[in-house]
């Protein structure tokens, strides 16, 4: 049950991207206003982590996740039934905010759920769906859109959604820890994520406001951290940061994340304007990446229990960095034989970094800090992903058109391999299983 909702969130975060042309044409919409049914349902979800893991610590992790199911079923059926735009952006806003709470709280219920013995292996899973649902979502929403409507992309949800939520007495009552909320750190970290996102859209169009935007949103993390400095469970975990293996595996996390955005919309380009395919075997030969991960990412899994996450993740970010080279650079060829061969080497490395480094991220936290970690995994990942979207913006700006897929794989390989070197860098102090 968690993990299908779980599955459900990340998914939404990435299905929606490859439904735009079609948003835009059934909504009568231009092509640059639909970019929001993807923007705002990502900022939600930033805005709403990191409180919503803070609330479910105070208030119980199964109260505030179940509101967060509720509140994301039944804005996808607003999502389904919007006959236009605004309408549209607005459900998906709502739904950001109901996966902010499945995402930061899933983990937690899990670790109160199964036995100490199986903790390990459940979370290698969660970690392993998180892995496998985000390389697959475009490879989803092109099955789901070549059988039916871009509303069904929503309404799928819904049915779920509601086994879910009368399911939810399977989860245990569990008591929150009383403590006081700061709501001027709540205000805080909204506008933090507000004004990061609203500059990371125009940083590439127009630099010099979306610069500005970008330093208060920095400001704000600075008075946010001022005004918890003395707290014991602050909002942004830096109780949590200030352990290694946490610290590094969230840096690592961010640098993969960002690679694989970057390469995630650099590949249909890549396939279109290089290599000059038309979408249905564009959309072929975008599979072989989530595939790799799939087969993988389950291993990868296992393998932590008897190789340092270290060496996995270390050598998973330099697969993925190995491959991002090789379908960048290899010579062009018409059947995309050295493209193919990239993105599996960097579906396998995905696959083999993910697994463990999200393991190893959610095990080096206290049981009673599981919601700031669920949180902050979420968090690395999304604002990964904008890192990606806002370097794909400004290769667009300022290289030309034909070059800018090959650049941007190439920049995502460095991105991978940056993630590689850190994730090395905690061998020393870390044990296996």
């Amino acid at each position: 049950m968690l993990l299908v909702t779980l599955v459900l969130v990340v998914l939404d975060g990435a299905i929606a991207n490859v439904a735009l042309p079609s948003i835009a044409a059934s909504l009568g919409a231009d092509a640059s206003e639909t970019v929001w049914v993807v923007s705002s349902y990502q900022l939600a979800v930033l805005v709403a982590l990191l409180p919503c893991g803070a609330l479910g610590e105070i208030h119980g992790p199964r109260r505030v996740f179940l509101m967060g199911v509720a509140l994301f079923t039944a804005a996808s059926a607003a999502c389904a039934f919007a006959q236009n735009l605004p309408v549209l952006i607005a459900a998906r806003f709502a739904q950001g905010l109901g996966a902010g709470a499945i995402m930061a709280l899933g983990i937690m219920n899990l670790r109160f759920a199964v036995p100490q013995r199986l903790l390990g292996t459940i979370i290698g899973i969660n970690a392993m769906v998180i892995a496998i649902s985000s390389a697959a979502g475009p490879g989803v929403a092109g099955a789901i859109l070549s059988v039916a409507s871009w509303p069904w992309l929503f309404a799928v949800n819904i049915p779920l959604g509601m086994i879910v939520l009368l399911s939810g007495g399977l989860l245990g009552p569990l008591p929150g820890v009383k403590r006081q909320l700061n709501v001027a750190a709540l205000l805080a970290n909204t506008l933090m994520f507000v004004l990061f996102f609203s500059g990371a859209d125009r940083i590439a169009t127009a630099p010099i406001s979306g610069s500005v935007l970008i330093a208060g949103s920095i400001l704000s993390l600075i008075a946010l951290l001022r005004l918890e400095h003395k707290s014991a469970a602050p909002i942004v975990p830096t109780d949590l940061l200030a352990k290694p293996a946490f610290r590094v595996a969230v840096i690592a996390s961010i640098a993969c994340f960002t690679g694989q955005m970057l390469s995630y919309v650099a590949l249909p380009f890549y396939l279109q304007h290089t290599l000059h395919m038309p979408p249905v075997q564009m959309g072929l030969y975008m599979m072989p990446w989530p595939a790799a991960t799939i087969i993988v990412a389950p291993i990868s899994g296992r393998l932590a229990n008897h190789i340092k996450t270290a060496w996995l993740c270390a050598s998973g970010g330099a697969l993925l960095a190995a491959g991002l080279f090789i379908a960048g650079l290899c010579p062009v060829d018409p059947r995309g034989i050295g493209f193919l061969v990239g993105t599996v080497i960097a579906g396998v490395g995905f696959g083999l970094f993910q697994t463990p480094n999200n393991r190893i991220l959610l095990l080096s936290a206290p049981k009673a800090r599981s919601g700031a970690a669920g949180a902050m995994q979420g968090t690395a990942r999304l604002l990964g992903q904008t890192f990606g979207a806002i370097c794909m913006s400004i290769i667009f700006e300022i290289v030309p058109q034909a070059s800018a897929p090959g650049l941007a794989l190439v920049l995502a390989g460095i991105c991978a391999a940056i993630a590689s070197c850190v994730s090395l860098s905690r061998a020393r102090y870390e044990t296996v299983g």
